[in-house]
């Protein structure tokens, strides 16, 4: 089954072809500046990459492009668009709605835009680029999945906030967890690495890049996720603040004369490792070489990521009363062994020892902890897209057996 995945931005639109028989990407890219002045990457094993400049108006030009470029007869993957079995779309935010993937129908389009503000950044993006879609390619089976539905196991406990309950009833304020797409394939592919059933066993995945979470997966299913009704709660991140004290903002606001809008501003794009680093750089690679330079704020900046994923890390482990595997995966956590090393420091206590050696090498999946370390601790390269194109493609076996 070839299967094309697409993840819509506001002016942006990423994709990849999967044939999910052999779980091989044919071609992937990315439509940058969409509406400003174009920019199209692509890439195949036949051609290599390109990248040009190519005015798209609109998303639907956009798609227009990429069908456009999957077909043709020197740079294309296929012949024909109906060689395209299924468009399996990232959404992001499906509130209480959607627990799980869905074939997208006019009655989904607009239960999602019901929840566009929960994520009035990322829902209308991405449903523009499921229009475009389904206009261009009108006879082609779309399936949506959520980033959120694989959170949504979490029990009342773990996701109610400390507010009148009458907030939740009639606004749904609670934790909704995010980067589910992400936690649920390298939760899976932790199990798989350790010859483990991921009904067995507890793991604590760690995606840590510019934008950073921490999920709890207990026998195959989410205890807790460490982002909240946004995705500004939780963990320090490269320009998120993460936790605050709400009483601190109302502080702020009156000292600095700032309205809530400028809160907010302030909270999603100006903290974070970059405004503890004094504006040095929301880049972690860029911190660690002022660190090495003697840079105190940076290596502060650092050292409060790494501190605050320990907590998190250990708070889990009592929540899901253990922890056999602890995973690292994201930007970060797959390329930066110092911090890894570093957050591992925190956790001696739950039996935890690190082999230096192996904590430097790279690789798809491999194993830091040492062999008497009590908990496995892994790297895993996460792999959002194959997520999608399986969850996509299961959709549609479930379907056709129903037909039966």
């Amino acid at each position: 089954m070839r299967i094309l995945v697409i993840n819509s931005g506001s002016s942006s639109l990423k994709f990849q072809v999967i044939d999910t028989e052999a779980e091989k990407v044919l071609a992937k890219g990315q439509c940058e500046r969409i509406g400003i002045d174009g920019v199209f990457n692509y890439q195949t094993d036949k051609v290599g990459k390109i990248k040009e400049k190519y005015p798209m108006a609109s998303h639907k030009e956009a798609v227009d492009r990429i069908l456009t470029t999957l077909v043709d007869p020197e740079r294309g993957v296929i012949s024909d668009y109906s060689q395209i079995d299924v468009v399996g779309h990232r959404l992001v935010h499906g509130g209480e709605k959607f627990t799980g993937s869905v074939v997208i129908t006019d009655e989904v389009i607009e239960t999602m835009r019901e929840c566009n503000d929960l994520a009035p950044l990322h829902n209308p993006a991405n449903i523009i680029g499921v229009e475009a879609c389904r206009e261009l390619m009108p006879d082609t089976l779309m399936v949506g999945v959520f980033d959120t539905a694989f959170n949504q196991t979490m029990e009342p406990k773990a996701f109610l906030y400390g507010l009148p309950y009458r907030f939740y009833e009639k606004h749904k304020i609670r934790r909704y967890g995010f980067h589910g797409i992400s936690h649920q394939y390298v939760s899976r592919r932790a199990a798989q690495f350790m010859g483990q059933r991921p009904d067995r066993v507890k793991t604590i995945v760690c995606h840590l890049g510019n934008g950073a979470s921490i999920c709890a997966v207990k026998y195959g299913r989410v205890v807790d996720n460490s982002m909240g009704f946004t995705p500004l709660e939780g963990l320090v991140m490269g320009t998120r603040c993460g936790d605050v004290d709400a009483g601190a903002l109302e502080y702020l606001s009156k000292k600095e004369n700032l309205d809530f809008p400028q809160i907010m501003n302030i909270l999603n794009q100006e903290s974070g490792v970059l405004g503890l680093s004094k504006n040095l750089s929301s880049d972690f690679r860029e911190l660690k070489d002022a660190e090495i330079k003697y840079n105190d704020t940076a290596a502060l900046a650092r050292e409060i990521f790494a501190y605050r994923v320990a907590k998190y890390i250990g708070s889990y482990a009592a929540a899901m009363n253990g922890v056999d595997n602890i995973v690292f995966t994201a930007g970060v956590g797959e390329n930066d062994s110092d911090i890894r090393e570093e957050i591992c420091s925190y956790l001696e206590f739950l039996g935890i020892t690190i082999d230096e050696v192996k904590n430097r090498e790279q690789g798809e999946a491999f194993r830091i902890s040492d062999g008497a370390s009590k908990v496995n601790v892994l790297v895993i390269k996460t792999n959002e897209e194959l997520e999608i194109a399986r969850e996509a493609a299961q959709l549609v076996k479930e379907l056709k057996e129903k037909k039966r």
